[in-house]
């Protein structure tokens, strides 16, 4: 995530710290459907269904507006986990950087960028449990539903109902996940843009930041997908249904040998878009409104 531009040589214009929180939220309420489909397929038991034929239930069942079920917490989260992640990594890098100008190393930048994925897993993980649950909802019988009116019910719904602490069921696996997912897209696409950068065919663009966000995107998606699909099943499990993660892990290895990777091309649908177009309204944030410094 290299948040400098040179103008001149003379200067350098770089990211505010919550500009990473704004550009995830903004691309969330574009891709808010194949996350919703991603969630509903993890918690499949038994017989997979297709990716297409689950658009077709939803939109049979709910309508458009079922695609968007839960967007108010997906928003919440991203406006506090891709905040704390974004902008701990960034003020980070801006302390740590070498003052000579060269490249933050890899191992450096992928600790800061774990770093801030670990506390900014912890920071969003009421509003990610409640996003789970309102995305999951949808699928099940009528009198088995939560039904949260929104993000902030259903966090009250939560800590008053099951206790404050179960807004942090699966923080270990949130947490985790988080640290994979912030080195796959913030360290890989900082090195990425960079060699990118280094070859007289690519410039600070559009299709540089597409390019890069793209391939950090897949990275990303084959980094955290198993984690991913044990968060999701502890988030939405009942209380008392998940014993220990060890037990999770071995209940879901028993699907299949990929069972670990289910709804991995939903994923990557959702998490290469959401990539590219977070890297792309960050770079935009950056462009026209970052902070100049001098070089």
């Amino acid at each position: 995530m290299t948040f400098a531009i040179m103008s001149k040589g003379k200067e350098v214009k770089i990211s505010k710290w919550y500009f990473g929180g704004l550009a995830s939220a903004g691309a969330a309420c574009i891709t808010h459907p194949l996350d919703l489909l991603k969630v509903q397929m993890q918690t499949q038991k038994g017989k997979n269904i297709s990716m297409l034929k689950l658009t077709g239930i939803v939109l049979k069942n709910q309508g458009i507006t079922g695609l968007y079920n839960g967007i108010s917490a997906s928003l919440l989260r991203q406006l506090t986990y891709s905040t704390a992640r974004f902008g701990i990594y960034e003020v980070a890098k801006q302390q740590l950087a070498p003052k000579d100008g060269r490249n933050m190393p890899f191992y450096m930048s992928a600790f800061l960028a774990g770093l801030g994925g670990f506390a900014g897993g912890f920071v969003g993980n009421p509003a990610d449990l409640v996003n789970v649950r309102m995305q999951n909802d949808v699928k099940l019988p009528p009198e088995q539903r939560r039904n949260y009116k929104n993000a902030i019910h259903g966090l009250w719904r939560v800590a008053t109902h099951e206790g404050v602490l179960r807004l942090w069921a699966g923080a270990s696996m949130t947490c985790s996940r988080a640290a994979l997912m912030t080195i796959g897209q913030l360290s890989f696409y900082d090195s990425i843009k960079a060699i990118l950068l280094a070859s007289p065919y690519f410039g600070d663009n559009v299709a540089t930041h597409v390019t890069s966000s793209l391939l950090a995107g897949a990275i990303a998606t084959t980094l955290t997908q198993p984690v991913d699909v044990l968060k999701t099943r502890a988030m939405n499990a009942k209380p008392g249904e998940v014993k220990s993660i060890l037990k999770l892990v071995q209940s879901t290895a028993k699907e299949g040998p990929l069972a670990l990777f289910k709804g991995y091309i939903p994923a990557f649908a959702r998490l290469a878009p959401h990539t590219i177009l977070t890297f792309v309204f960050l770079e935009q944030l950056r462009m026209n409104f970052g902070i100049i410094k001098p070089k």
